[in-house]
């Protein structure tokens, strides 16, 4: 570790790399350091242990913000070498006993589709056309004044109309068995009891972005977007150390350090030197329901009831809205779902480098499960998948498991598998892990938090880590102007 830099940012994740980035960018020394082998966090990418040419995402593999994130917007992934697939469709979710029902990358299209199409259009087509206004308020410091209130206004009557009760009614807008199982499939990416305005308000961001701009897989895995934060990092001076688990304080009194951890890891690090208020409400610090991930390796395509679904990179195994609702309620009362909510990525649709010289591809799953379960997922997930692609566990060459008690062996932030590290609510979104004016900075001095529990919450945004920087720097350097981040 090097005591001489500026800020030192503990954590890789697409969080900590942003904020290492924007302080580099600001003519700052900077160093990261990595408790894991590599560096990325949730954006990172392994090949199989037996089938080399198979590459598996690590965590997050669809990258719907890659290029609607403020952040990532101007820092300008395209122009630094990362390929964004953008396929035609951007999520689809089997029903069972119909027909799929697909989000593709056209509005209209999707609405054709739709036994009652015009309510997805008065849900979205407002939203569509003003996406960059959507991904502002949802993405932005929850401190700022919206800078359309009329923008703001539309979106929060909708988070209203599919967030609470009232999503079942006419004033729910979306009317049609078929739209409120697509809607709730996009929006259970946060693992919420449904309904709920956490989950509504991310299902309509990731909604909108699926026909504004769709859902971008980067060519290669996600591993490409650290790499390439890595390599602006290094252009700046910065240093990386991996391998290296912080357990005291990493920098001498005086200097800056950006946590992108779990807020209760500062427990551990900082343990009698924390203000006894802080600490005391940091043990008090709650996480979410986890997440069992299950990579698949295939021989061959997997033969969906609907062969449209063999063209869908991201689908939502969930079933029908009541059928969700009642997994999501399930896990979160720590009771493991009959059905649970699968989130399924087949990257190698878009991006074929993903199939290895004799044919086999990932499949890259994630199924809801209760905090802490140490159950295998491996079972659960195939059978979800039997049900809308029979002969599926025929083409299934191989299967890798974590299940969430051992999310955090590759990534501490996973506490009991919740990948929103206790973020991925409405209150966390906007008052911070713990309630302070500013949710970046902590009591002690010099001491800020950059990860996924601070505002905007969960999502490879980069976002929290860009808000965090933009602090530190007004506040530890008196630096006001953020730099530019173009390449």
């Amino acid at each position: 570790m090097d005591a001489t830099s500026d800020v030192t940012v503990v954590g890789s994740g697409p969080n900590g790399l942003t904020a290492a980035v924007v302080c580099a960018r600001a003519g700052l020394k900077v160093q990261v350091i990595e408790a894991q082998p590599t560096f990325g966090g949730g954006a990172r990418t392994a090949p199989d242990p037996d089938s080399p040419g198979v590459r598996h995402d690590v965590c997050s593999a669809v990258h719907p913000l890659a290029v609607a994130s403020p952040f990532f917007a101007a820092f300008d992934l395209p122009a630094r070498g990362v390929r964004l697939a953008v396929p035609e469709i951007s999520y689809a979710n089997p029903l069972p006993g119909r027909p799929a029902v697909i989000a593709y990358r056209d509005l209209e299209r999707t609405c054709a589709e739709l036994e009652r199409g015009a309510s997805w259009r008065r849900l979205l087509g407002p939203l569509v056309g003003n996406s960059e206004a959507v991904v502002g308020l949802l993405l932005g410091d929850k401190r700022s004044v919206p800078g359309s209130l009329r923008s703001a206004l539309r979106l929060g009557v909708r988070m209203l109309a599919q967030g609470t009760p009232a999503w079942g009614s006419p004033a729910g807008i979306l009317d049609g068995d078929d739209a409120r199982a697509l809607f709730t499939g996009v929006a259970a990416h946060v693992i919420s009891r449904m309904p709920s305005v956490t989950a509504a308000g991310a299902g309509l961001m990731l909604a909108t972005l699926a026909h504004s701009v769709g859902w971008p897989i980067p060519v290669g895995g996600s591993q490409a977007i650290t790499d390439a934060l890595i390599a602006d990092l290094r252009a700046h001076g910065g240093e990386l150390t991996a391998g290296v688990e912080v357990s005291e304080p990493p920098v001498r009194p005086g200097s800056v350090v950006a946590f992108d951890t779990a807020p209760t890891a500062l427990l551990r690090i900082y343990g009698e030197r924390l203000p006894s208020g802080y600490a005391k409400a940091l043990r008090r610090y709650t996480f979410g329901p986890g997440v069992a991930k299950v990579d698949f390796v295939l021989s061959e395509e997997i033969p969906w009831s609907d062969p449209r679904l063999a063209r869908a990179p991201t689908l939502h195994l969930g079933g029908t809205r009541e059928q969700m609702v009642r997994a999501e309620t399930d896990i979160a009362a720590g009771r493991h779902a009959r059905w649970p909510m699968v989130l399924a990525a087949s990257p190698h649709i878009v991006d074929p480098g993903r199939i290895d010289i004799v044919g086999r591809r990932p499949f890259w799953t994630y199924a809801h499960v209760p905090a802490g379960s140490g159950v295998d997922a491996t079972e659960a997930v195939t059978a979800v998948v039997e049900r809308f692609a029979p002969g599926f566990r025929d083409i299934v060459v191989a299967t890798r498991a974590v299940p969430a008690a051992r999310m955090a062996d590759d990534n501490a932030n996973y506490v009991g598998g919740d990948i929103g590290v206790g973020g991925n609510n409405a209150w966390r979104a906007i008052a911070g892990p713990t309630p302070r004016l500013n949710p970046w900075s902590t009591p002690v001095p010099g001491v800020y938090l950059c990860s996924a529990a601070t505002p905007p919450g969960g999502g490879v945004h980069g976002m929290s880590g860009y808000y965090a920087a933009r602090s530190l720097l007004r506040r530890e350097f008196g630096i006001a102007d953020m730099p530019k981040l173009s390449p």
